[in-house]
C-alpha cells in the first residue's frame, strides 16, 4: 500500500497518477490535510518517505511539485518513465499546439523536457506525428464540418483486459433488433439537426459492429445512407475487429454501402494468448478473414496489436509481426496494455516487476516501430491511457495516403464528433469559450460532453432523453 498525503485536493490527482506509473501493481490511496508541512508526502511500501516541495512563485508550485515528486521517484526505482509526469491521454496535443504557435522541433523537445520530463525519443514522436496530423487536418473546416460515430455494444465474447461498455452477443441477442431500431431513431434525429453541417468521416465501432448479422448491418447502413449526405464525406469505417464475426456476406454488406476503410484486430498472432485473454478465435481465422476482406475488395485495412499482453515477451511480439507483415495491412495500431477498474484482469495478473514490464513492453514497442517502418507505414496518431503499462503510448502507423482521418480527429478535438449509441460520447467544438457547464468556478469550455448511457436496456428505454439531451446542444 502506497499513502499519498497532500496539503491541497489540487495535487492529489497528479500525485496519484505519477505513483501508479512508477507502481503499476500497488494500491494508491491519497487523503488531503491541510495542516500538512509538505504541498506531497508519500509514504512507500518500504516504509520509506519522500517529500515533494517547491520554491517557486505561485503559479509555478504545482507544476514543480510534480517534477520534484517524479525525480524522487525516478531515482529511487532506477526506471524513468517515457511520458514524464504527463498525465493526460493526448500529448500530441501539445505538440500540436505549439507547432501551430511557430515553435522548432528543438524548442518543443527541449520544453517537453524541463516542463514535463519527456524523453526525447518520445518528444521526437510526438512532434513528427504533429506534423503529419495537421497536414491532414488542413484539408478539414472545423466549423461547418463534423464526424459521426456509431457504437454497437456487442462482442463475440469480452476479453479480459477490456473495459468498454460492451457485453457478449449472447447476453443481449434477444435486443439487437431493437437496439438497431433504437440506434437509427438516434441517428434520424443527428441527420436532421445535422443537415446544414458538413460530414466529413464516419466511423461504426464498438464493441464489435460485426456482430450483427448482415441484415441488421444493412438496415443500420442502408438508414445512414438514406438520412445522411455523402457530398464533403473524406472517410467511412466499420471496425470489423474479432475474425469470428466476419463473414464473406457480411464484408459484402459492408462494401456495397461505399465503407472505404476496416479494421481486423488479431491483438496477438500467438494462440497461446487468444486463449487466455478469451479471444474465441484462431490465428488461422485471423488469416482467413484478412484475406477474404482483400477478396471482397477492401484495399484500406487497419490491424491492431496489443504490446504486453500476460504470458508475452519479445518474441512473440516479433513473431505476431512477422506474422502480419506477411499480410501487408494498410496500417497498423500498436497498443500498449491498460488495465482499467471495468476490465477483468488486473494489473497482478502480469507477474511482472515495474522494471520487468518497462524493459519488455519498450522492447515490444520498438520492434513494432521498426516493423511498421520496414512495411512503409509511418506513425500519424498517437494516444496514452490511465494505467497504461510501462507508461507506454498507443501508436497508429499507416500508409501514407491511408492515414485514419477520425483517429486524428478524436485526439486533437478540434472537430465536433456526433455519437450514437449506447455509451457514446459525443464531443461539440463550440466556437466561443462558454462558462463550463456545472462549474461553481468560472471556468471557460470551447468543448461539450454529451454521453449517452452505457447499459444497452437503459438506452433503449431513454432514447428520448439521450435525444433531449443532444438537442440542446447540436448545434449551439
Amino acid at each position: 500500500m502506497i499513502q499519498i498525503i497532500c496539503k491541497s485536493e489540487s495535487y492529489t490527482y497528479n500525485a496519484y497518477h505519477i505513483l501508479k506509473a512508477f507502481y503499476p501493481s500497488q494500491e494508491v490511496s491519497c487523503k488531503t490535510d491541510e495542516e500538512a508541512s509538505n504541498y506531497v508526502t508519500v509514504q512507500l511500501p518500504d516504509g520509506q518517505e519522500i517529500f515533494a516541495e517547491t520554491e517557486n512563485l505561485q503559479t509555478e508550485k504545482k507544476r514543480q511539485t510534480d517534477l520534484n515528486l517524479y525525480d524522487q521517484l525516478e531515482k529511487i526505482t532506477g526506471q524513468p518513465l517515457a511520458w514524464g509526469v504527463l498525465t493526460g491521454v493526448r500529448p500530441t496535443k501539445l505538440a500540436m499546439q505549439k507547432l501551430e504557435a511557430g515553435w522548432k522541433k528543438e524548442d518543443y523537445i527541449r520544453w517537453a523536457w524541463e516542463s514535463a520530463r519527456v524523453r526525447k525519443e518520445k518528444a521526437v514522436l510526438a512532434w513528427e506525428i504533429a506534423e503529419r496530423e495537421r497536414k491532414i487536418l488542413e484539408e478539414l473546416d472545423y466549423e461547418e464540418g463534423y464526424s459521426l460515430y456509431v457504437g454497437i455494444p456487442f462482442c463475440p465474447s469480452v476479453c479480459s483486459y477490456c473495459s468498454f461498455s460492451s457485453g457478449p452477443l449472447d447476453r443481449w441477442k434477444e435486443k439487437v433488433d431493437v437496439y438497431v431500431d433504437t440506434l437509427c431513431k438516434e441517428l434520424e434525429f443527428i441527420a436532421e439537426r445535422s443537415k446544414n453541417k458538413k460530414l466529413n468521416t464516419i466511423y461504426i465501432g464498438g464493441g464489435t459492429p460485426t456482430t450483427l448479422t448482415a441484415e441488421q448491418l444493412e438496415r443500420l447502413m442502408g438508414w445512414i445512407d438514406e438520412k445522411f449526405s455523402r457530398e464533403h464525406l473524406l472517410e467511412y469505417t466499420v471496425e470489423a475487429g474479432r475474425p469470428d464475426s466476419i463473414t464473406e456476406e457480411k464484408l459484402k454488406v459492408i462494401k456495397s454501402h461505399g465503407i472505404t476503410r476496416i479494421s481486423i484486430n488479431p491483438q496477438s498472432m500467438q494462440q497461446k494468448t487468444l486463449d487466455a485473454i478469451g479471444r474465441k478465435h484462431t490465428v488461422e481465422e485471423i488469416k482467413e478473414a484478412y484475406a477474404l476482406a482483400r477478396e471482397t475488395g477492401f484495399d484500406n485495412i487497419n490491424m491492431d496489436i496489443i504490446a504486453g499482453l500476460p504470458g508475452e515477451d519479445i518474441s512473440d511480439m516479433e513473431d505476431t509481426l512477422a506474422q502480419i507483415t506477411q499480410m501487408k495491412p494498410d496500417s497498423l495500431t500498436v497498443h500498449s496494455l491498460a488495465i482499467k477498474r471495468a476490465a477483468r484482469m488486473e494489473m497482478r495478473d502480469l507477474h511482472r516487476d515495474v522494471k520487468e514490464t518497462h524493459d519488455i513492453l519498450s522492447g515490444m514497442i520498438e520492434k513494432a516501430a521498426k516493423t511498421a517502418e520496414e512495411m512503409e507505414l509511418f506513425p500519424y496518431y498517437l494516444y496514452r491511457q490511465k494505467n497504461i503499462a510501462g507508461n507506454f503510448e498507443n501508436v497508429g502507423y499507416a500508409k501514407v495516403d491511408k492515414a485514419g482521418i477520425y483517429n486524428i480527429l478524436i485526439m486533437e478535438e478540434k472537430q465536433s464528433i456526433i455519437a450514437a449509441g449506447a455509451g457514446a460520447s459525443t464531443k461539440i467544438v463550440l466556437k466561443n469559450p462558454i462558462p463550463m457547464p456545472g462549474s461553481k468556478k468560472k471556468k471557460m469550455t470551447r468543448l461539450i460532453r454529451q454521453e449517452n448511457v452505457k447499459a444497452v436496456d437503459a438506452y433503449i428505454d431513454r432514447i428520448d432523453e439521450m435525444i433531449e439531451r443532444k438537442g440542446e446542444w447540436l448545434w449551439h
